[in-house]
């Protein structure tokens, strides 16, 4: 679902602004959300204060990580910004040292290696497309902050998992991004709602697009997995975004998949499997085994 979101950029770019094309899938799911997420807050008995936290984490983490990454890839290449996310398992695995006390294991830094090989095949083609000259510059270095800003939201949001449920740390953090993004949207691309009724079918599915999956039911399933994983865990797995980005663009934009790419995939699959079975049976082994009783 995460790699459907340099598609869905691509797609919204020539009618949709970079604050509207983040505010408004943002604030549609944020929508969805309210209902579940005030009745688990409802239940949990937590204060107002208590929710604080998401303050800090929406301007440090998600704010970048949005709205940079829509900028950057709006100033960039496509295959620059493919790249520069490579660096966002090291990031949050640095994170997730300082900040959660984490560390590498054996098998960890197998699977690592291992998912470095695969997407280095998966991305024959976007590394022949590289270019960092000064064109790009400020592209690129708004897609680097970005991916900086991820993972510390990515890391941040593991120290509060426990006391949240799903719906709710989705619900707090957006809350927060649609107030910060409101004013933006207000000033800089307040023109953008008398064009609505002509956005092609071509923008509708890319906002519709960010807005179910990328907003709403990929964040759910990835704060469900930070629940169970370690921050590390879920940061190496986010190498399968190059892999599925691979089927998504060959379906969409009728690439080809040639068979460095298929076999970089199958790589990357073996890596996740070992990150996220053999390192948690490895590192939990009395809740298997309380599981398996």
């Amino acid at each position: 679902m995460w790699s459907l979101q340099f598609t869905c950029i691509k797609l919204t770019q020539d009618q949709v602004g970079p604050y509207f094309t983040v505010w408004a899938p943002m604030l549609i799911a944020t929508f969805f959300l309210a209902p579940f997420a005030l009745r688990d807050f409802n239940k949990g008995g937590k204060k107002f204060k208590d929710i604080l936290i998401f303050g800090q984490l929406a301007l440090l983490g998600v704010f970048p990580a949005q709205v940079l990454m829509t900028w950057g890839t709006q100033y960039s290449l496509a295959s620059n910004a493919a790249i520069l996310t490579l660096c966002l398992p090291v990031i949050t695995a640095l994170f997730a040292f300082l900040l959660l006390r984490e560390k590498m294991n054996k098998i960890r830094w197998l699977s690592f290696f291992i998912a470095i090989i695969g997407v280095i095949l998966c991305s024959t083609s976007d590394i022949k497309q590289l270019n960092f000259s000064s064109k790009y510059a400020l592209g690129n270095i708004l897609i680097f902050l970005a991916i900086v800003g991820n993972a510390y939201y990515n890391t941040g949001i593991k120290k509060i998992a426990d006391r949240y449920s799903e719906m709710e740390l989705l619900f707090f953090t957006y809350v927060v991004m649609v107030i910060l993004l409101t004013p933006l949207v207000l000033y800089y691309e307040h023109d953008i709602f008398a064009r609505i009724p002509s956005f092609t079918k071509q923008t509708w599915t890319g906002m519709a697009l960010l807005t179910f999956f990328h907003n709403f039911l990929s964040m759910l399933l990835f704060f469900k997995a930070l629940k169970v994983l370690d921050a590390m865990q879920v940061a190496l797995s986010n190498y399968m975004i190059a892999f599925f980005g691979l089927p998504i663009a060959a379906i969409w934009l009728g690439e080809t998949l040639n068979s460095l790419a298929i076999a970089g995939g199958i790589l990357v699959l073996i890596s996740t499997l070992i990150i996220t079975i053999v390192d948690y049976r490895m590192s939990h082994p009395a809740t298997i085994k309380l599981g398996s009783q």
